[in-house]
Order: C-alpha cells, then structure tokens, then sequence
C-alpha cells in the first residue's frame, strides 16, 4: 500500500510536459489578433448601454490569462488539482448587467482555453463562425424598420386623461403595452411599449396630445435598454 502511495506521489511530482515556446508564441500572437477583433465586434454590434469601448478592454487580458493558465496547468496534474482549489478559495465578482456582457466574456474566455489546449485551428474556424453569426445578426437588424421605444408621456391632471392618453397611442401605433401609470392632484403620467416601422408616428401622436394638452411632456428612448 505504502509503494501504491509512494508512487502516486511521483507520479504527481514528475508527471510535466514540456511547454513549446514556439508554439506559446503562435498562440500569443493568435489570441492577440483574434481579442482585437472579438473587442471591436462588441463595440459596434452589441446592444449594451454601458459604455462598450471600455468593457471591451478588457477582452484580450481574460483571453491571454485564460491561455496561460491552461497552457500550464495542463502540463501537470498537481498543477491542475492545485488550481481547482485555488478557485474554491478566490471568488471573482464582477457586475455584469446584461446577458450580452456576460455571452462576450465567456467567448473570450472559450477563445483562451482553446488556444491553452493548443487548438489553434479549431478555435479559428469556430471563432470566423461565431463572428459570422454576429455580424450577421448586426446587419439584418441595423437594416430593419422594426423599431421598440419606451413612451413616456406627462401632463397636467386637469387637462390630460388615461383615456386620452390610451386612444392616442392606440389610433397612432395599433400596438402597444402600458407598463406604468402614476396620478396625482396635479399631474399624471403614462408609459407604454410601442412598436413603430414608421418614425413618422411619432411626430403624429406628438401634434394629437399637444392639440389637447400644449404642457404635456413627450420622450421617446429605445426599449432595448429597459
């Protein structure tokens, strides 16, 4: 039993495999090139409302850690059992807002393991894939009339009601979702989730409740952010 665990024991100690430094340096210079592109992906398709340049920054440093690290402790089990409670004990915490955030952290951090795996030539074809997909998406989207905005409108309580409210937006847009009212004394205030193909509505529900009450306020922001 005592050679059983003497032997497990070197098997720990000894069992490393020599790290190709020609082969680090491909994967360093792949990743490099692929952060690059995968950042300024996110900076121009996502939809996120935080502020994307920087969050994007930090891409290729998750990508090159994620590399090295797997590209070290794959040489060695003792490295590998050393890591799994190295992570027990760290906790990383970041305040991801949106899922979008969090789909582009795991990509770099997929790009990472991959090329730390020395799978050079399946992260590349998988990564031309997924930007494809992106970009795609992008284009269909950006070229689309489809358009979700967040009305809010408010107005004095003695001149503007619900109901006006309600049938302006109804004859304007057809559809539409009433996501919160509020009245007091003096003012009350409606808001709605509309969809409008033509930005031209717009400026026809603004003259409507104008020619009812010329006080009422008016936005329009895009729901995609709510």
């Amino acid at each position: 039993m005592n050679d059983r665990w003497s032997l497990f024991q070197k098997f720990l100690i000894t069992q490393n495999q020599n790290i190709s430094f020609t082969d680090f340096l491909i994967n360093s210079v792949v990743i490099i090139i692929l952060a690059v592109i995968l950042e300024f992906t996110y900076i121009k398709c996502a939809r996120t409302i935080s502020n994307r340049r920087q969050f994007a920054g930090v891409f290729l440093l998750i990508a090159f850690t994620t590399m090295l690290i797997i590209t070290i402790v794959k040489s060695s089990l003792a490295l590998s059992l050393g890591l799994v409670g190295a992570l027990s004990i760290v906790r990383f915490r970041a305040a991801i807002k949106e899922p979008e955030e969090l789909a582009y952290l795991f990509f770099a951090i997929s790009i990472g393991l991959g090329l730390g795996a020395n799978q050079t030539l399946v992260v590349v074809e998988a990564f031309a894939i997924g930007m494809v997909i992106i970009w795609g998406r992008h284009l269909i989207k950006r070229n689309s009339t489809y358009q979700n905005l967040y009305l809010n409108i408010s107005a004095e309580n003695d001149k503007l009601q619900l109901i006006d409210i309600v049938s302006a937006v109804k004859d304007t847009f057809g559809k539409y979702t009433l996501k919160r009212f509020d009245e007091n004394e003096s003012a009350i205030e409606a808001s709605f989730v509309i969809d409008s193909p033509n930005p031209g509505k717009l400026q026809q529900l603004k003259e409507r409740i104008k020619s009812i009450s010329s006080t009422a306020r008016i936005s329009f922001v895009e729901s995609k952010s709510f």
